[in-house]
């Protein structure tokens, strides 16, 4: 697949990522996707241009589609920063891809913050990307301030009392 022509960014990210200043979902999707796994000051020291390239590789589950990301990465990091991002294992069925199954970090930030819990049609619904970005910003305990911007772009952020 061809890159994008802009960077893959959701409406809620622009504000704290249009400038790329933090590490956007799409790029976090292929980290997670390759295993691979850098630190935000690593992100930053690499040259803008080349956050823009990396956050315009496409987003699709399929590793052998687009196998070029990390070799991007190593070659910006290894350039820019002397480092190499650290390697591990991806998840062989990360909750997102089950379509039949709400995962409880979303449940459980949904509840946080007074929505109701997507149902199975909803979650299925969605492109797998969505589903991972939920997935992704549910993964810790406490409240995410961009899990209620993102349940709000994807059409899902219906308040828990809400009549169906």
């Amino acid at each position: 697949m061809a890159l994008t022509e802009t960077p893959l960014l959701f409406e809620f990210e622009v504000v704290s990522s249009e400038d790329l200043t933090f590490i956007p979902m799409c790029v976090r999707f292929n980290l997670d996707r390759f295993g691979l796994r850098i630190s935000l000051a690593q992100w930053q020291l690499l040259p803008y241009e080349d956050r823009r390239l990396l956050a315009r590789f496409p987003v699709d589950d399929d590793t052998e589609i687009e196998p070029n990301f990390d070799h991007a990465l190593f070659e910006m990091l290894r350039t820019h920063a002397n480092v190499e991002p650290e390697w591990f294992a991806p998840e062989e069925a990360p909750a997102w891809r089950n379509v039949s199954a709400v995962p409880g970090g979303v449940a459980n930030q949904a509840g946080l913050a007074d929505l109701r819990t997507p149902d199975i049609e909803d979650w299925a619904q969605l492109a797998p990307f969505q589903r991972y970005v939920l997935a992704k910003l549910a993964r810790k305990p406490e409240a995410n301030h961009d899990f209620v911007p993102a349940m709000r772009e994807f059409g899902l952020a219906v308040p828990r009392n809400a009549a169906r």
